[in-house]
C-alpha cells in the first residue's frame, strides 16, 4: 500500500515537472535555496504579531503593564520592517533565478525549434510557434517561481500562525483547522475543471498572435486589396472564440474562492460562538481570544484568495508540462546514432525505387528511379504539382523517402550524419530568405569563417559588384527584416553569393528566377550559370526556356518520371510531354 503510494506521487505530474525542470535550477540551486530560505522568517514573523497583542492585551486588561508592554508598538514596527526586507529579498532573488531558467528553457527551445522537421512547420503556423516556444516558458517558469515564493511564504506563515493558535486555545485551534481544511478541499478540483479548457485557450492565443503577425507581414497585400474588414471580422472572431472560453474558465473556477469565502466566514462566527464560551468560563483571557482571532483572519485571509492563485498554478504547470513535450520531441529527421560523414562526391546520386507520401491518402511520387552523374545539371520540369520540389526536399532530407531510397555513391543518405549532408548542398529557393542584418552578414551564413577575398569573389560572381558600389556603405548595409529594402533581383543575387561562398558540390535551384522580370532575370541568370561551373546541378523550372542547356531534363507527371532525356531529344517527340509544354509556353 505504501509503495503503491509512493508510485502514485513519483508519477504525479507536479513531481515530474519538477523533476524536469531540476538541471535547469541546478546552476543557481544557492540562491534558489536562498529564495526558498528568506520565506520562513517573512512568513513566520505573522506570529509575531499576534504574540504581541496577546501580550499587550493581557497586560491592560490586568493593569499590570511591564516594561515589554510600553514598548510593544515599536517591537511591532521592528518586525513589520525585517518581514518586508526579506519579502523584497526574497521577490528578487525568484525573479533572478526565473529568468535564469527562462532563459535557459527558451535558448533549448530554440535549439529545438531549429532542428525540427519541415513537416513540423508546415502543420503549425507561426502563432502557435511564439505561444509553445516562448509564452509557455514565461508561464511556466516565472508563473510557477512567483507563486512558488507565495506558497513557501503562506506555509510558513500557516504553520506558525497554527502553532500559535495551538499555544493560545488547543480548543478553538482544531475548530480553526477543521473549517480550514474544509476550505481548502475545493482546491483539489481545479485541475479537472480547467484541463479540457486549456488546449483550448491556447489554441486561441495562438491565433490571435497569428492575426498580428499576418497582419505585419501581410500589410502590402491588405492595402492593396482593401482586405481591412475582412481581416478585421477575423480577428473578431477569434476574440470572440477566446472570450467564450475565458467565461467556460470562469465559470468552472470563479465558484472556488466565494464558496471558500463562505466557507471561512462561517467558521469565524463558530469560533466567535466557542470563543464566548470559553471565556465565559475562565477558559481562555480575552487577550488570548484577541491574539486568537487576529491570528485566524490572518490565517484565513490569504486562504480566501487562494483559488485564483492555484488556478494560475495549475495553468503554470501546465505550460511547463507542454514544454517539456516539445523538448521531449524526437525529430523524424535525425542522425542513425553512427551515422558517417560525408566525405566528397565521387561519381553518383541515384534514385533507386522512390516512393514518398505526406500521408497515406495521397501519394506524391511513386516508383522513381534516376541517376545523376557528378557534374551533370539536371531539370525538373512538369506540372505544378507534379513533385518536382519533393524530388529535391528529399535529397536535403527536409522529408525522408516513404520508401525505397536516395544514394550518394552508393551509400544511403539516412546511413550519413546530416549536418555533413546539408554542409555538400546549396540552395537558391524561388523566395530566399534574407535576415534582418547587413549584406555582408547575409552572405556570411554560407562560410562564416570567409576571408575578405571570398566574400569579393562571391560577390563578384553573382553580379553583385555594381550593386554594392552604388551604396554608401557597401557590403554593410543593412537590408531589413526579410531583405524588404532590396529588389527582387538583388536578394536572388544576394542568395546566390551565399550559395557560391558555401562552396557545396550540390547547388539545388529552385525556380530561382521565376518571379523576376526579364532585366533581373538576365542579370540573375548570369550569376546562376557562374554558380553551376564544376558542380552537380539540380534545376526546378517553369519556364522551359531556362533548362534548354541541362545535361538531362526529367519530366515529372503526378509522382511519376514521364519522360527523360535532352532538351533535343525530348522536344523532338512532338507527341511528348515535355514538346507540348514547351509549345504551350512559347506561344505565350
Amino acid at each position: 500500500m505504501f509503495n503503491k503510494i509512493l508510485r502514485k506521487i513519483k508519477n504525479s505530474y507536479i513531481v515530474q515537472n519538477y523533476s524536469n525542470i531540476v538541471p535547469y535550477v541546478k546552476p543557481y540551486w544557492v540562491r534558489a535555496i536562498l529564495a526558498v530560505v528568506v520565506t520562513f522568517p517573512s512568513g513566520a514573523l505573522d506570529a509575531a504579531i499576534p504574540w504581541a497583542l496577546k501580550r499587550y492585551m493581557d497586560s491592560i486588561t490586568t493593569g499590570n503593564i511591564s516594561q515589554l508592554t510600553a514598548i510593544m508598538p515599536i517591537l511591532i514596527i521592528s518586525f513589520t520592517l525585517l518581514q518586508s526586507s526579506f519579502t523584497y529579498l526574497a521577490t528578487y532573488l525568484n525573479a533572478w533565478v526565473g529568468a535564469k531558467i527562462s532563459n535557459g528553457l527558451k535558448y533549448d527551445l530554440f535549439k529545438k525549434l531549429m532542428r525540427l522537421d519541415a513537416e513540423f512547420f508546415d502543420k503549425n503556423v507561426t502563432g502557435s510557434i511564439q505561444m509553445r516556444f516562448n509564452n509557455d516558458v514565461d508561464a511556466a517558469c516565472l508563473g510557477l517561481l512567483n507563486h512558488l515564493k507565495m506558497f513557501t511564504t503562506r506555509i510558513f506563515n500557516s504553520t506558525s500562525l497554527i502553532i500559535a493558535l495551538f499555544v493560545i486555545s488547543w480548543r478553538l485551534a482544531i475548530v480553526a483547522i477543521i473549517i480550514l481544511l474544509l476550505a481548502l478541499y475545493p482546491l483539489t478540483q481545479i485541475r479537472k475543471r480547467i484541463s479540457s479548457l486549456v488546449s483550448l485557450s491556447v489554441s486561441s492565443g495562438s491565433m490571435i498572435s497569428s492575426h498580428y503577425i499576418e497582419a505585419f507581414s501581410g500589410n502590402r497585400i491588405v492595402s492593396s486589396y482593401n482586405l481591412y474588414d475582412y481581416q478585421a471580422n477575423r480577428f473578431r472572431n477569434t476574440l470572440n472564440n477566446m472570450f467564450k472560453i475565458s467565461m467556460k474558465m470562469m465559470q468552472r473556477t470563479g465558484v472556488l474562492s466565494p464558496i471558500m469565502h463562505f466557507i471561512i466566514g462561517c467558521g469565524i462566527a463558530l469560533i466567535l460562538f466557542v470563543g464566548n464560551y470559553l471565556i465565559s468560563h475562565d477558559m481562555l483571557t480575552a487577550g488570548g481570544f484577541v491574539a486568537f482571532t487576529t491570528s485566524v483572519i490572518m490565517l484565513y485571509q490569504p486562504i480566501k484568495s487562494m483559488g485564483g492563485n492555484l488556478n494560475e498554478v495549475q495553468m503554470s504547470l501546465m505550460a511547463l508540462e507542454r514544454v517539456f513535450t516539445l523538448l521531449k520531441t524526437k525529430e523524424n529527421i535525425r542522425n542513425k546514432p553512427r551515422a558517417m560523414k560525408l566525405k566528397g562526391i565521387k561519381n553518383l546520386i541515384e534514385y533507386r525505387d522512390v516512393c514518398f507520401s505526406y500521408n497515406d491518402d495521397k501519394v506524391i511520387l511513386d516508383g522513381i528511379n534516376l541517376k545523376i552523374q557528378k557534374g551533370e545539371t539536371v531539370a525538373f520540369v512538369g506540372n505544378s504539382g507534379g513533385g518536382k520540389t519533393t524530388l529535391v526536399n528529399l535529397l536535403t532530407r527536409f522529408y525522408d523517402v516513404t520508401s525505397g531510397g536516395i544514394f550518394i555513391d552508393g551509400r544511403d543518405i539516412r546511413d550519413v550524419n546530416l549536418d555533413s549532408l546539408r554542409d555538400h548542398i546549396a540552395v537558391v529557393f524561388q523566395d530566399n530568405f534574407l535576415f534582418d542584418g547587413t549584406i555582408k552578414e547575409n552572405i556570411l551564413l554560407g562560410n562564416e569563417n570567409a576571408t575578405g577575398d571570398q566574400i569579393q569573389e562571391a560577390i563578384s560572381s553573382a553580379c553583385l559588384s555594381d550593386f554594392i558600389r552604388e551604396l554608401k556603405r557597401g557590403v554593410n548595409t543593412r537590408i531589413g527584416e526579410r531583405g524588404v529594402l532590396l529588389s527582387g533581383g538583388q536578394k536572388q543575387r544576394i542568395a546566390i553569393a551565399r550559395a557560391f561562398i558555401k562552396n557545396a558540390p550540390i547547388v539545388i535551384l529552385d525556380e530561382a528566377t521565376s518571379a523576376l522580370d526579364n532585366k533581373s532575370e538576365a542579370v540573375v541568370q548570369r550569376a546562376i550559370d557562374n554558380l553551376m561551373k564544376d558542380r552537380t546541378v539540380f534545376i526546378i523550372a517553369h519556364r522551359l526556356s531556362t533548362v534548354r542547356n541541362a545535361d538531362k531534363i526529367v519530366v515529372v507527371d503526378h509522382g511519376k518520371i514521364a519522360e527523360i532525356g535532352s532538351h533535343d531529344e525530348l522536344i523532338s517527340k512532338p507527341q511528348g510531354l515535355y514538346a507540348s509544354l514547351y509549345g504551350i509556353q512559347a506561344e505565350k
